[in-house]
């Protein structure tokens, strides 16, 4: 296993929060709508922007895309906490050579955002947002995107995610799927199993280690 590509929201950070709090202030200011947490969820798939362009009846999309960044930016810092395990976790990974990318169907500005406020963005080696693709997960087009970026094999790679969407896309794509359940006061609901389940990030560099010996012992023979 040299390739360790994750998700974001649910993955490496509990971003939900922010992003509907971000929603409901633009389709509150621009719609006069009140949306539950349900409704936005409904609305997944497309980026943030997508989401924006294709539900809100208001005409100027433009300046409602600018209020949801705003939004997003000014409550990041007290909705989202930093996790110093996943710091922790990419730390170990970038260090012992792995390469990192995101494959997440969050707009490339908004997780610009979430990188920077939560001191991340220096451990990944390529980023696939919402804004890279045309099909979004679970098609499998953005992990596809992400290991032609990196000349990644695929049988050397795993994609780790917290939704259905996450694990078909994995599937689909034909790499390692391992479901996590690591982020503390999240725990996702799926359908779709994984290839592996991490319940915490330790069990991960377990699970790499393993794997790590497997290919010694068959470099050896």
């Amino acid at each position: 296993m040299k390739t360790i590509l994750f998700d974001f929201d649910g993955t490496l950070a509990n971003t939900l929060p922010v992003c509907f709090k971000a929603f409901q202030d633009v389709f509150h200011s621009f719609d006069e709508v009140e949306l539950t947490d349900e409704d936005i969820v409904k609305m997944f798939g497309p980026s943030e922007t997508g989401i924006i362009r294709n539900q809100l009846n208001h005409t100027d999309i433009e300046a409602a895309i600018e209020r949801y960044y705003a939004s997003y930016s000014k409550h990041h810092t007290k909705l989202v906490e930093k996790d110093e395990e996943i710091r922790v976790l990419l730390k170990k990974l970038k260090s012992s050579g792995y390469r990192l990318g995101i494959i997440t169907g969050k707009a490339q500005r908004s997780l610009d955002i979430s990188l920077e406020a939560l001191e991340l963005h220096s451990y990944f080696d390529v980023l696939i947002s919402g804004d890279d693709v045309n099909k979004p997960k679970p098609d499998p087009e953005g992990i596809e995107l992400a290991l032609q970026t990196l000349g990644a094999r695929r049988e050397d790679a795993i994609y780790l995610g917290d939704s259905d969407a996450d694990l078909l896309a994995g599937q689909r794509a034909h790499v390692q799927t391992g479901e996590v359940h690591w982020l503390p006061g999240y725990q996702p609901t799926l359908t779709v199993k994984g290839d592996e389940v991490f319940l915490s990030t330790s069990e991960l560099l377990e699970y790499l280690k393993r794997c790590s010996e497997v290919g010694g012992s068959k470099d050896k023979k």
